[in-house]
């Protein structure tokens, strides 16, 4: 282990103490010891929450963004239930309930007492999901989505890092604490299986619970990324996503191209004229004023120290045509580059700058079974990251503007918006949890902790923070490098997690 990870700043014999009082909350209670809390953590990875993230891999519990039988397929279900059994069987005082509305997908909700007589109005609520991303092409050639494999202290296959292994992590905090008699909150966890399709689900579930949540003091939300395996990356901000298809019709069937080419023109052509209109395609940018915001001067600072921390590696964790970029970052002519070297640029170009990207299309024909016809129709599945301050609902009424006026040629051009969310951007933070963030990254890690924005979209932040504005966040997550979540070859690095359930148990222990 690093230096100070038996311990509190670097020496085993220093446990935390929080024996004051900060922001009116109550903080004596005995010293906490991390090495018996990370001794107990480490046992309940090893033999209970690896064999059960192993299992959990092996269902193709898709979204139902990506599954639209997904109630008849029964897996959500599964993935809930088998979740569930688990937690009953740890034998906790508490509650553990499937919460389920008819015609949405269900939810687990856990209820924990308070400890030491702490009291029950305030908790601290665990945040996860069960579902999944689809299988993605690509796999190496012995892995695969649904078949579970552990390779160099890593776990392979779908959903265990995003977003499995959360609600079996909330667990065992809570029960290192418990075993260790360390005075705690009442913890209180909503686990939904919606969260990769935009999570539409969770309004309707949030109002239903939200009597049951308590007044929510600090939201610890275990579905976030980290910038290396060596310390507590604490999330500060979530980009939004206006997604959509867009459409592109100018014949009503398909005619030979030697007949028609030149004067029929490409539905492919108008869809890139008309997607030149949003983004510039020479250099990325966003053309539409409306997608843009400005950046805080806290979050380009905390993106001056991320990018001293991990330098190139922003960049280079990707998996680059050509040369790598870990033995020659410098060589620029071996292999394809990114659209920034610097590092603090490119942080918040993923974190605060809107980006577009087509994930998608249809109307095209396989290249070996494709003809010389002019195609009727061209549909391209659109995703465009926006900023944490933009709202997605006027993002996309811009988008839809943009892309429908006045079409080339008059083809008949729609854009159909998925769900739109907005994005997140973090209270302010209070002393009580900066320091305790600090003193457990220094715990569990040997380092302090870590503050970076991320480019994905997590609606449920934006829809908490509306329901729950006086809470605290701690937003987190094992997704650092290379770990490619959504793509193929996800991966869980075990040991990285084992860290992040002590270093997140030590802030529970903290807060009152």
């Amino acid at each position: 282990r690093p230096a100070g990870r038996n311990g509190w700043n670097g020496r085993s014999d220093a446990p935390p103490s929080f024996g004051s009082k900060i922001d009116g909350w109550s903080r004596s209670r005995p010293a906490m010891n991390l090495s018996d809390i990370a001794a107990l953590t480490d046992r309940k990875w090893d033999e209970e929450i690896v064999p059960r993230l192993v299992d959990y891999v092996r269902v193709p519990a898709k979204s139902p963004a990506f599954d639209a039988s997904w109630a008849a397929h029964g897996h959500l279900d599964r993935v809930v239930r088998e979740a569930q059994d688990w937690c009953r069987a740890q034998g906790m005082a508490g509650t553990f309930e499937i919460v389920s509305i008819d015609g949405l997908t269900p939810c687990l909700f856990f209820d924990l007492p308070a400890t030491a007589g702490l009291g029950s109005d305030r908790t601290v609520m665990f945040y996860g999901h069960l579902d999944k991303q689809p299988e993605m092409t690509g796999w190496r050639e012995d892995l695969g989505p649904w078949t579970p494999k552990i390779e160099d202290g890593k776990l392979y296959g779908r959903g265990a890092a995003d977003d499995g292994y959360a609600v079996f992590a909330a667990l065992a905090i809570v029960q290192a604490l418990d075993a260790q008699a360390v005075a705690r909150p009442r913890c209180v966890g909503l686990i939904e299986t919606c969260e990769e399709s935009g999570s539409p689900d969770l309004p309707a579930y949030l109002r239903l619970l939200a009597p049951r949540l308590g007044d929510v003091a600090l939201l610890v939300g275990l579905d976030s990324g980290c910038g290396n395996y060596e310390q507590l990356w604490v999330t500060t901000s979530l980009r939004g996503l206006v997604g959509g298809v867009l459409s592109v019709e100018i014949l009503t069937e398909g005619v030979h191209s030697g007949m028609a080419s030149g004067i029929v023109p490409s539905s492919f052509r108008i869809a890139r004229k008309v997607l030149d209109r949003i983004d510039d395609s020479g250099t990325g940018r966003v053309l539409l004023p409306e997608l843009h915001a400005d950046i805080p001067a806290e979050r380009s600072a905390q993106a001056q120290d991320a990018g001293a921390i991990l330098g190139d590696s922003v960049w280079t964790q990707f998996p680059w045509v050509g040369c790598s970029h870990e033995h020659s970052p410098g060589d620029k002519a071996a292999h394809a580059m990114p659209t920034t070297t610097d590092p603090v640029d490119a942080i918040l170009a993923r974190t605060w700058r809107p980006a577009l990207s087509v994930t998608g299309m249809a109307g095209f024909p396989s290249i070996d079974s494709a003809g010389n016809v002019l195609r009727p129709r061209t549909a391209l599945k659109l995703s465009m990251r926006i900023p944490p301050t933009v709202d997605a609902d006027a993002a996309t009424a811009a988008m839809k503007r943009a892309l429908e006026a006045d079409a080339p040629y008059q083809a008949r051009v729609t854009f159909k918006a998925d769900h739109g969310a907005t994005g997140w951007n973090a209270p302010p933070t209070a002393p009580w949890l900066k320091a305790a963030l600090d003193e457990a990254s220094r715990g569990a890690f040997g380092r302090e902790a870590a503050w970076i924005g991320e480019g994905g979209t997590i609606p449920f932040m934006n829809m908490l923070g509306e329901f729950f504005p006086q809470a605290q966040f701690l937003i987190t997550g094992v997704l650092g490098p290379k770990s490619n979540a959504h793509g193929p070859n996800e991966f869980l690095h075990i040991g990285y997690a084992k860290r992040l359930t002590q270093a997140v148990a030590a802030v529970v222990a903290a807060a009152r």
